[in-house]
């Protein structure tokens, strides 16, 4: 995590990555990861999630308020979420995120995150039967307007803490016009946490400074947080927080995009930190799209590595994080153009998802 005791201490701002280089920058391209198909067909995916007591299957969240089941490496037939009904879909709205509850095994509780018919943002907790979610189950957690139809967030993430973490956007338009990133008395611009063991209790800010927090994830091994925050025009950026953090992290949205200033002013509370790693806009990229910390056993000389990628370009990096910095960044060799979101299964394989349909395994 790269710390800013004072704003002038950055104000020429960061040195971009270069995203031209070749694929084995920093390791041989043997060690690299692979991609292949698991299975085609799908509706506009946008995420791809386990839960710990089933370990063959996969659930793929579909952006137009679906959430199909992989088993054995098969789409099952049917939908084990159908919330279409309630959703607004299309563009950056629509079901966007789900979350399985740390005891599911026991309280088959699971937790999604959609823009409703109003284009706001809801968290709403479901029961299932194991099958399927039963939608008279319904209870909301949380509500937040949203006072335009872009930078939704979306992705919601149990913490090591047991705690539901929520990223939401700044709100939409361009350039965060209402200032509401660095502003406390708004969540918009936020990483929030709920405790869902306590229903209707307020939702706490842990960060501010968000523009867009498409993707972001825990290590499942060491707690750390890496969060994957879309860019304005120039530049995306990768923010790192680790798990023994001392308090709310301050990641500089809208004054600065990744390390590169964009307005005047002086910050909000917090700790202003800049990305672990940050990309420009050339060579076709355009939103971040952030993964996970490989923790498999498929590939042992990979574990620790974090892989993000670019919706666009459909490029690939790899990357470790030591004392707080990045290093042996690595292009992997092969795009995935459309791609939208990475995922885990139970044993900490990598998986990510395309826009056109296709689930790939990556490890």
């Amino acid at each position: 995590m790269r710390l800013a005791p004072t704003l002038a201490a950055v104000a020429l701002g960061g040195v971009l990555v270069s995203v031209a280089g070749s694929a084995s920058a920093a390791e041989n391209a043997d060690s690299a990861f692979r991609r292949a198909v698991v299975v085609r067909g799908l509706d506009s995916p946008v995420q791809v999630v386990s839960t710990r007591s089933e370990p063959r299957r996969l659930y793929v969240v579909e952006q137009r308020g679906t959430v199909r089941v992989v088993e054995r490496g098969r789409l099952r037939a049917g939908f084990f979420l159908d919330v279409r009904n309630l959703v607004v879909s299309g563009g950056e709205q629509g079901l966007l995120g789900l979350a399985f509850d740390p005891n599911y095994a026991k309280n088959r509780l699971l937790y999604v995150n959609y823009t409703d018919r109003n284009g706001d943002t809801r968290v709403v907790r479901y029961r299932t039967n194991g099958r399927r979610a039963l939608t008279g189950s319904t209870r909301i957690l949380l509500r937040v307007d949203q006072p335009y139809s872009n930078h939704n967030g979306g992705n919601i993430a149990f913490g090591p803490d047991g705690r539901l973490y929520v990223g939401l956007g700044d709100g939409g338009s361009g350039g965060d016009p209402e200032g509401r990133a660095q502003n406390m008395g708004s969540l918009l611009g936020k990483m929030l946490r709920l405790d869902v063991r306590r229903p209707g209790s307020a939702p706490e800010i842990v960060g501010l400074g968000l523009r867009n927090p498409w993707r972001y994830s825990f290590d499942r091994q060491t707690g750390d947080l890496y969060i994957g925050d879309v860019g304005q025009g120039a530049v995306e950026e990768v923010d790192f927080t680790p798990r023994e953090s001392p308090g709310r992290e301050n990641y500089g949205w809208d004054l600065y995009e990744g390390s590169q200033r964009f307005e005047e002013g002086e910050p909000g509370p917090g700790q202003l930190v800049f990305p672990v790693f940050e990309y420009g806009r050339g060579s076709g990229n355009c939103t971040v799209i952030g993964g996970y910390v490989y923790r498999g056993q498929a590939r042992p000389a990979q574990r620790g590595r974090y892989i993000v990628g670019d919706y666009c370009s459909g490029i690939v990096w790899s990357f470790r994080v030591r004392s707080g910095e990045r290093t042996s960044l690595r292009r992997e060799p092969f795009r995935i153009p459309g791609l939208t979101s990475f995922g885990e299964d139970v044993a900490g394989e990598l998986y990510a998802v395309e826009q056109g349909g296709t689930l790939y395994r990556l490890s």
